[in-house]
C-alpha cells in the first residue's frame, strides 16, 4: 500500500508500506524527507491497516531521512500493531538520527537500527540474545 501525502512543496510518494512474503511489514520512506508528526501518524495508521488484526515485524528502511521532528519521536512511542521493530540505513546520518531517537524516548517494543536488511530481518523474524 503506498500512500501519497500532499503537502509543501510537492505531493510526492512520501513512503510506501507493504506486507512482504516472509510477514514483515516493510515501511519505506523517501529519501531526503523530514519526517513530522503527521507523516509519523500517517505511517502508523497505514501499518496498522496492513496488519489488519494481527502485530507482524515492522522494518523501517529510514535511508537518507534528512530528519526526524520532536513530534515525530513522540508519535512513534506510541503502540502499534507492529511486534518489533528495525530501523534500516546506510549512512552515519541515518545512524545518528537513529540513536537520537532511540535514544530519547522509550519505545513500546524491541527496536534496533541495522546498516544490514540482511541482519534486520533475521532479528525481526527470529530475535537474538542480543
Amino acid at each position: 500500500m503506498s500512500e501519497a501525502v500532499n503537502g509543501p512543496p510537492e505531493p510526492d510518494r512520501l513512503m510506501e508500506v507493504r506486507l512482504d512474503p516472509l510477514g514483515i511489514v516493510r515501511l519505506t520512506w523517501s529519501p531526503g524527507l523530514q519526517i513530522t508528526d503527521t507523516l509519523a501518524r500517517r505511517a502508523m495508521e497505514l501499518v496498522d491497516l496492513t496488519n489488519t488484526d494481527r502485530e507482524r515485524p515492522l522494518l523501517v528502511d529510514m535511508t537518507g531521512t534528512a530528519a526526524l521532528t520532536r513530534g515525530a519521536r513522540m508519535t512513534f512511542t506510541r503502540r502499534c500493531s507492529a511486534s518489533r521493530i528495525a530501523l534500516l540505513g546506510r549512512s552515519p546520518v541515518d545512524r545518528v538520527i537513529a540513536n537520537f531517537a532511540l535514544g530519547v524516548s522509550s519505545t513500546p517494543v524491541p527496536t534496533r537500527f541495522f546498516t544490514s536488511e540482511l541482519a534486520a530481518v533475521a532479528w525481526l523474524r527470529h530475535g537474538d540474545p542480543a
